[in-house]
């Protein structure tokens, strides 16, 4: 049985990011088991192609049936292979909000205050416009302002202007309320996944072992301690079956949805849920694959008789011939797009201790999540609920860890939900209405009476969905209950610990993909805590 110093289960942004930190120095065998694949081809390279990323890069996950969307099936996109989401995402860097933070550490989350977890993005940045007290210049994941942003994108910041909403240079810094222009995970135009950041720079190392397209089926526990994993190399369970080794531990990365579905695989979850499946229960352990949390979001769409490079009328389709000719060239132009260009944060509810509403504004006209083909000019503008109150599961649909899990993720279950996400329907209506966003003569394509509650209701359950920021399935916390503890080791085992978005213990009020990569810093300092601390004993 082969053995390392450290497994490392997914490839994404958490998961890089301890792998990176672990094995850079050289002195600890990290192995990385990553279900997907390199993910290095030219279509996760260039930002505009992101909506013709191959299956194999994307999982594609659906839920249940939504009761909170008049029982629509939503559709989950996840990273799939190196990089995990931050490959396939639209690059948006938002940390969330320094609220979110200070209110981990109030719920007993000790060292997660805002002022704890600032040094470590700090540390993971590399802002192209320099350091300051509130960004890095020196870390390994770049961070730019747009090269070619869409003059339309401009105007949705000079129609929230309009509208005497305040504009904002800096989401990330002082304060995050205002409108303005996002700053993104790319370099020289590319995108710059976690996996570019932190792991392909160490791929040739001689301590690190990079495994794609390996499965793993369950983690090996033997007295109490995770020692571990057994893997799987072809589809079928039990094909290609392989067990390695950890001395010291094993990190588990596979995000919201499979780092619980690896951990009820392996006997640690709900025990009445696991003995259904006949699963041996190692650990009753009801908080796994609960209290899922996701941002649920709407997006209007509007049609121009004005040309907007993105769109996908023929024109637009020749326009972008071009554009991809000049990104090869320059990486400049469309095809550098993140297509989520400009947006904001705005609070909406009187009660709100911060932000509730956060806008994504793309340059193009976007149905079901971009899959359904729209041959007009236009522009979509997407209003999430920063902090949803509704919670979901994760539980197993077979013991086959290669089939997808059931994800719930309760949309709408709460009204404080659906009168947030009503009230920000209506401001992103306001904004689309000012003279800067009206030059480009907008028509609404799912028009609908704004001052009718239960029609604009109807409108939103029969539209909402994912802004595919799942968290919470394996929180943090001070109490028994919690999966994993403020070191994020995982509660009632040895020689485990989870850094991903799962651990969240509530979701943070942005994209969540900037956060899943400090977690991953923070892990690998606990590892190498942990590692002073048994020398010391």
């Amino acid at each position: 049985m082969e053995s390392f110093d450290y497994i490392v289960i997914g490839g994404g942004s958490g998961g890089s990011a301890v792998a990176g930190r672990l094995g850079v120095d050289g002195t600890r065998r990290v192995c990385v088991l990553e279900a997907g694949g390199r993910n290095d081809n030219i279509l996760i390279k260039t930002p505009g192609f992101m909506p013709f990323i191959r299956n194999s890069s994307n999982y594609k996950y659906e839920t249940v049936p939504q009761k909170g969307l008049n029982c629509r099936i939503g559709y989950q996109p996840r990273g799939k292979g190196l990089g995990g989401s931050s490959a396939i995402n639209a690059m948006v860097y938002i940390r969330g909000h320094k609220w979110d933070y200070d209110n981990w550490a109030e719920m007993g989350c000790t060292g997660w205050s805002y002022d704890d977890v600032l040094p470590y993005f700090r540390k993971a940045e590399a802002n192209e416009r320099g350091a300051d007290a509130y960004h890095g210049e020196n870390g390994p994941l770049f961070v730019s302002d747009q090269r070619s942003p869409n003059p339309v994108s401009h105007a949705f910041v000079d129609a929230a202007r309009e509208l005497q909403l305040r504009t904002n240079e800096d989401f990330n810094g002082e304060r995050q309320e205002g409108f303005g222009l996002y700053q993104v995970t790319q370099r020289n135009g590319e995108r710059w996944s976690a996996a570019r950041a932190y792991v392909e720079p160490i791929r040739d190392q001689g301590n690190v072992s990079i495994r794609t397209n390996t499965l793993v089926e369950q983690l090996v526990i033997e007295q109490g301690r995770v020692t571990g994993v057994r893997v799987r190399r072809g589809k079928k369970p039990g094909s290609g079956s392989e067990m390695l080794y950890a001395r010291r531990g094993v990190i588990l990365c596979a995000g919201a949805f499979n780092s619980p579905q690896i951990l009820m695989l392996s006997g640690i979850g709900p025990a009445e849920h696991l003995m259904q499946h006949g699963i041996n229960v190692v650990m009753d352990k009801p908080a796994v694959g609960s209290e899922l949390q996701d941002h649920i979001d709407y997006v209007s769409a509007w049609e121009t008789t004005s040309d907007i490079p993105i769109g996908q009328s023929l024109k637009g389709t020749m326009k972008m011939a071009g554009a991809i000719f000049e990104h090869r060239r320059k990486r400049t132009g469309a095809m550098a797009t993140p297509y989520a260009e400009s947006g904001g944060f705005w609070t909406v509810m009187p009660d709100s201790p911060s932000p509730d509403i956060q806008w994504h504004f793309v340059p193009a006209v976007l149905e079901d999540h971009g899959r359904e083909t729209v041959r007009a000019h236009g522009f979509s503008l997407h209003a999430c609920v920063l902090r949803p109150e509704s919670r979901g599961t994760v539980r197993l649909a077979s013991r086959d860890a290669g089939a997808a899990p059931l994800i719930d993720p309760n949309f709408l279950d709460d009204e404080r939900d659906i009168a947030t996400m009503r009230a920000g329907v209506r401001l992103s209506h306001r904004i689309a209405s000012a003279p800067a966003l009206q030059a480009y003569g907008p028509e609404d394509r799912h028009p609908v009476n704004l001052d009718d509650d239960e029609a604009l209701d109807t409108l939103i359950r029969n539209r909402a969905d994912t802004v595919y920021h799942p968290v919470g399935t394996c929180r943090m916390g001070p109490d028994a209950d919690s999966v994993v503890d403020p070191q994020l080791k995982v509660r009632g085992l040895d020689g485990l610990w989870i850094a991903d978005a799962s651990i969240m213990p509530k979701i943070v009020s942005g994209n969540t993909n900037a956060p899943s990569i400090m977690i991953g810093e923070r892990c690998a300092d606990f590892v190498k805590a942990s590692e002073r601390e048994a020398v010391a004993a």
